[in-house]
C-alpha cells in the first residue's frame, strides 16, 4: 500500500472530511498539523509546488491536491488503486 501523507490544520472542516474518508478506507497515513508550524507549512508549500489550502495530500511522492480533489478520485474510482499501488 502507498504511503499518504496529508497536511492538515485544526478546526479545518476539509481536513475533517479527508482524514475521515482515509479511516473509513482503512488506510494508515500520516497527518502533519501544519496550521501553526511555520517550517512544517513551508514544507507542504514546498511539496505540494505552491499549495497553500488545507489540506494538501500525497499519496507516495504524487499530490493529488486537496480534500475535493480526492473526493473526485474517490467518486471517479481512481483513488483505491492509487492507494493500493506499492
Amino acid at each position: 500500500m502507498a504511503k499518504v501523507t496529508i497536511y492538515t490544520r485544526a478546526f479545518c472542516p476539509y481536513c475533517s472530511r479527508a482524514v475521515s474518508l482515509l479511516r473509513q478506507k482503512q488506510v494508515d497515513f500520516e497527518e502533519i498539523d501544519a496550521g501553526m508550524n511555520v517550517e512544517k507549512k513551508a514544507e507542504m508549500v514546498q511539496r505540494s509546488n505552491g499549495g497553500r489550502t488545507f489540506p494538501q495530500i500525497f499519496i507516495g511522492e504524487h499530490h493529488i491536491g486537496g480534500c475535493d480533489d480526492m473526493m473526485a478520485l474517490e467518486r471517479a474510482g481512481k483513488l483505491d488503486p492509487m492507494l493500493a499501488a506499492p
